[in-house]
């Protein structure tokens, strides 16, 4: 595969669109392929060196630590998640395995944890101990916003002894050759990471019903209360596992190349061909009816017609696999192309159904800038 330079052209336009037209405060966009960059650019208020918040983009990122853990047997997910951390198995928890954790199907979606409990391990355990399901494990999906990727943290902290911002940077983004991501530590190592503001204005109902047939969209946690307070220094450093990484578009591009190539043997290739190609939940989402598509920390495009509703856009091949983050961040690979995309922005649009169709677009303009 060869690149394209003219529909790389029209996908930097497409990701600068917005920018220029007064919406977004500033994006960025990288695209890869071959292990290297091959366009990375900054619009609007930014810099090459500029960081955003990456919100659910983390979760690759985690699961990616839990990877190694699984090659070394330290986690096994076939194992009750009770195995590693005895204190979670109250309320009719002692059942979940980690492998319902990791894709979602564990039943407890909306488990709270907020600050300060999550400032310390003896304030998450008392979160988990209270923490109650809402339906039985493994019989349906809910996509776990923050609660799953709590319980990941503290698994890798059981089985390394370490902390898993310092696990994630040792085992993930140095081997990869990229910087530290989560836990950012306040002060200085701060600066250069964009604000957040929200920007435009709410969708209409009838805008609403339109594009996803129902009157109203299903209230999260995922609120611009909650996406706003990711400014804050305190919860930079903290490093929430399920979308508390900061980073560059070419770190997410490169992340991404990392798992198509696996340089220097980062993870147990048949366990990465295994956490990138093998969907282990098919269960439709409890809201939308779209089924999940998931493996172990990954989202898989498919072949049902469904790859842009699931983020990675409409021209991607089935195989390709990724997972996106709150706001409008982007990142995935594809194996067929040997592309990658990153895509960040600061700007928190209001309206439900520009921000997916923006996401679309970009990915579908990118999934095409190779020519054999």
């Amino acid at each position: 595969m060869t690149i394209d330079a003219a529909k790389v052209d029209a996908l930097l336009a497409r990701a600068r669109r917005e920018v220029d037209e007064g919406l977004l405060p500033s994006s960025q966009v990288a695209l890869a392929i071959d292990g290297e960059l091959v366009a990375f650019e900054a619009f609007g208020d930014a810099t090459l060196d500029t960081r955003y918040a990456l919100f659910s983009c983390t979760k690759a990122f985690v699961a990616a630590a839990v990877w190694s853990l699984m090659a070394e047997g330290l986690i096994d997910v076939d194992e009750p998640v009770v195995t590693y951390i005895p204190e979670f198995g109250t309320n009719g928890k002692d059942v979940i395995t980690v492998e319902q954790v990791m894709l979602h199907t564990a039943g407890f979606p909306h488990a709270p944890l907020a600050p300060p409990r999550w400032d310390t391990r003896e304030g998450r355990l008392q979160a988990f101990a209270q923490w109650r399901l809402n339906w039985e494990p493994g019989t349906s999906y809910e996509y776990h916003a923050t609660s799953a990727h709590w319980v990941l943290a503290e698994l890798i902290d059981r089985v390394t002894g370490g902390d898993y911002r310092d696990v994630l940077q040792e085992r993930v983004t140095d081997p990869a050759g990229l910087p530290r991501m989560l836990g950012i530590p306040e002060g200085k190592e701060q600066d250069g990471i964009a604000d957040l503001v929200t920007v435009g204005e709410p969708a209409s109902t009838e805008e609403i019903r339109t594009a996803f047939g129902v009157d109203e969209l299903p209230v999260t946690e995922v609120t611009p209360e909650a996406v706003l307070a990711f400014n804050r220094a305190d919860v930079r450093a903290v490093g929430v596992p399920g979308g508390g990484a900061a980073g560059r578009a070419c770190d997410l591009a490169l992340f991404y190349q990392a798992l198509l190539h696996n340089p220097g043997e980062i993870w147990e290739p048949g366990l990465l061909a295994d956490v990138t190609s093998r969907v282990r939940n098919e269960l439709p989402e409890r809201n939308s009816g779209v089924p999940a598509n998931r493996s172990l920390g990954l989202i898989l495009a498919g072949d049902d017609g469904y790859s842009n509703v699931r983020g990675l856009g409409r021209t991607v091949s089935p195989g390709a696999f990724g997972h996106n983050g709150a706001g409008g961040q982007l990142a995935w690979a594809d194996p067929e192309t040997g592309l990658s995309l990153g895509y960040c922005t600061n700007g928190y649009d209001l309206h439900v159904v520009r921000e997916p169709r923006r996401g679309t677009a970009i990915s579908s303009l990118a999934g095409v800038c190779t020519t054999d």
